[in-house]
């Protein structure tokens, strides 16, 4: 693995915890020369992680909209910054350039991305690897959840299995780096087509 997107929260959250999984993580891509590619910004967890990468002469890739980059939040220190038009080419561009992802704790923009990206898997866009930093049991429920719609017949148990999980950064990253990337069934173009 050369790359991996980091999907996170652009707040802290309520639990110390998080900011430390997070530039545990952005040190742990550096040391492993795996670059990071992040939504851009400067605030929350996305600053955590991004900010700890460079810290540890990592690169650190950020994509994001120029709407935001007006408002002042891009972190200009990236080692490259992609400025693109919307969200939708934002979560295309990340997906295209990265071998794999992960969610930290988050909140909506998190999920969205989430659910974007393992959906774009389970219909054969990518199959690149996904994985879950369960931080202080943060996805708890929502792993719960998942495995319901397993039960309920809305999700196969091979598309669920897809999704590694762990509460250690270094331990996700073997698990993703471990994990078979399966032939796309999409060309990658489709990606980058807008919504």
């Amino acid at each position: 693995m050369k790359s991996v997107v980091v999907f996170c929260g652009s707040r802290h959250g309520a639990r110390p915890e998080y900011a430390e999984a997070a530039r545990t993580l952005g040190r742990q891509l550096a040391e492993r020369q795996i670059a990071l590619v992040y939504g851009g910004g400067n605030v929350g967890l996305m600053g955590d992680v991004a900010q700890a990468c460079l810290g540890a002469s990592g690169r650190v890739v950020g994509v994001i909209p120029e709407f935001m980059v007006e408002r002042e939040l891009a972190l200009a220190e990236c080692t490259e910054l992609l400025v693109v038009d919307s969200m939708h080419t934002r979560k295309a561009k990340m997906a295209d350039i990265a071998d794999g992802f992960i969610a930290m704790p988050g909140g909506f923009g998190t999920f969205d991305e989430l659910f974007e990206i393992l959906t774009w898997s389970q219909i054969g866009l990518h199959g690149k690897p996904v994985g879950v930093l369960n931080t202080a049991g943060y996805f708890d429920q929502l792993l719960g959840f998942i495995r319901q719609t397993v039960t309920e017949g809305f999700v196969r148990e091979t598309e669920a299995e897809r999704i590694a999980v762990a509460d250690d950064p270094a331990a996700l990253l073997d698990t993703l780096a471990a994990t078979p990337v399966l032939p796309a069934r999409w060309a990658k173009a489709d990606l980058l087509k807008k919504s």
